[in-house]
């Protein structure tokens, strides 16, 4: 086992109070555990909050941790996009310090695997008052079947250099994102588009995800992106939901599955 001894006193059990309300990482080395949905990190890393390329909002809520990989994603499509000509980037969510679910918000971003990259870029870094409560910037119209005039050249810039690189296992944003994302872009050059997956809300953000890193022998893998650009019949059928809404039937309400939190993670949570 390459976590630390535990301190059995402590009997936290993994509820996304006990995540909260850890104030630093914890473990030998970077390893995330479990599902993106349900897991934890051990060895976490903060991001760079001196990075003069992007900053990061809401840091009070501490979910600016993640495994070293995907810190090293962040500094490194930062530097592509000021290479680019893009203005500051914006990081929202990324996992807490032992990663875990959130209290409000995500059921994911568990494993430190998982951040939000706005689509918001501002061309001077935003004062303190300013990076804790930040205003989101929305690109989809109130149709929700069209991007508006907030998506501009500089937010496709910003979805290509996220997800043309190898770490990346795919990249949720809306249908209307994805759509608009498939006209701008030749059929020729469309094998990034791929891990472009269309997904409810994802209006003002896309949440990119990375791929399990090498020799994590707790993490567990998504199944892969089928192959082909997903821009014929599956991202239609998004759209024709948005259209035309199914009626939903009454059914008894069913009391949700609770997911066990891994082992390893309450273990994690426990090292003082």
């Amino acid at each position: 086992m390459f976590l630390a001894p535990i301190i059995m006193a402590a009997a936290l059990t993994g509820t996304p109070a006990d995540w909260a309300g850890v104030t630093r990482p914890a473990g030998q080395e970077a390893q995330p555990i479990g599902e993106y949905s349900n897991g934890c990190i051990s060895g976490a890393v903060s991001a760079d909050l001196k990075n003069p390329y992007y900053q990061v909002i809401r840091q009070q809520n501490r979910r600016f941790y993640g495994h070293p990989l995907l810190v090293e994603y962040i500094n490194d499509l930062a530097g592509r996009a000021h290479d680019s000509g893009l203005p500051i980037l914006l990081i929202g969510d990324m996992a807490m310090p032992r990663g875990g679910r959130f209290i409000r918000g995500h059921a994911s971003h568990q494993s430190g695997l998982d951040v939000d990259i706005w689509f918001r870029m501002v061309k001077s870094p935003l004062s303190q008052s300013g990076l804790q409560t930040p205003w989101a910037l929305t690109i989809v119209k109130d149709n929700f079947l069209e991007t508006n005039s907030h998506y501009t050249r500089d937010t496709y810039t910003l979805i290509k250099l996220a997800a043309t690189d190898d770490r990346v296992s795919r990249i949720f944003v809306h249908p209307a994102i994805k759509n608009q994302v498939c006209h701008d872009t030749p059929e020729n050059d469309r094998a990034w588009v791929r891990k472009l997956r269309p997904w409810w809300g994802h209006t003002a953000h896309m949440h990119v995800r990375l791929e399990c890193p090498a020799g994590a022998l707790y993490c567990i893998k998504q199944p892969t992106v089928a192959e082909g650009d997903g821009c014929g019949a599956e991202l239609e059928s998004w759209l024709e939901d948005i259209r035309h809404p199914k009626k939903k039937k009454k059914e008894k309400p069913q009391k949700p599955v609770k997911k066990k939190v891994p082992e390893q993670c309450v273990e994690l949570l426990n090292i003082k």
